[in-house]
């Protein structure tokens, strides 16, 4: 390691530079090196190449605290570099290798993760779209199911009523010749066996009254003339 220290003797204390320590110059250097192998020992290589600040610092403070007693005041510390023995410095290389390999690794890792959860995220809502679309699509036919069925039973209503107008508008020689056409559709039946409603005695009976009355009104009317 190349580091440098700067360090002045305190006007007010300068005996101590002399009486305090033998050759405060020599104490210096040799408590700069013990105070950094302390530094250095505390750290780790990787650390200590990226953290020379604080090293630095440390430094400082440390040999700062023990110089003052000998009036000698440590003012600034700089470290130039730091150059690992090759062996360290191959191992360092091996580390920084093997740190960025696993890097790379959880980077990817994480990639295809985030990439996964995306793909599913993205399925879910292409799988509720459908479904929400399938759902409007039902109630839009069962909607339309609904409306035809209203319309139908609308159109059987109006048609039903449309009958009962019609029924209520004839009269009942009408309705007895449609009777009577019934009836002889069934007559036209292989069946031989006829059972007659006792609707119809009254039914022919009154069709037989006014069948009388249009008759007597003829003759009135041709014995009228003859007088």
């Amino acid at each position: 390691m190349d580091f440098v220290i700067y360090y002045r003797i305190m006007e007010n204390m300068a005996d101590r530079a002399v009486l305090e320590v033998q050759n405060f110059e020599l104490a210096v250097i040799n408590l700069a090196f013990a105070t950094l192998r302390a530094v250095i020992g505390s750290t780790t290589l990787a650390d200590a190449l990226t953290e020379r600040e604080r090293i630095r610092d440390q430094l400082q403070v440390r040999m700062d605290e023990v110089t003052e007693r000998w009036g000698v005041k440590v003012s600034q510390v700089e470290i130039n570099e730091i150059d690992p023995p090759p062996g360290v410095k191959a191992a360092m290389e091996r580390e920084k290798s093997a740190e960025a390999i696993k890097t790379a690794d959880i980077t990817e890792s994480e990639g295809a993760r985030q990439s996964a959860i995306n793909r599913a995220e993205g399925e879910k809502q292409s799988a509720i779209l459908k479904a929400e679309g399938e759902r409007q699509a039902d109630i839009l036919q069962a909607e339309g199911d609904q409306q035809a069925a209203v319309l139908r039973a609308m159109g059987f209503s109006e048609a039903l009523e449309r009958i009962n107008a019609v029924a209520n508008q004839a009269d009942g020689r009408t309705m007895s010749l449609q009777y009577f056409d019934t009836l002889k559709s069934l007559g036209e039946s292989p069946s031989t066996k006829w059972i007659f409603p006792m609707e119809f005695t009254s039914m022919l009976g009154n069709f037989m009254s006014m069948g009388g009355n249009s008759s007597g009104n003829g003759n009135d009317d041709r014995q009228n003339g003859a007088g």
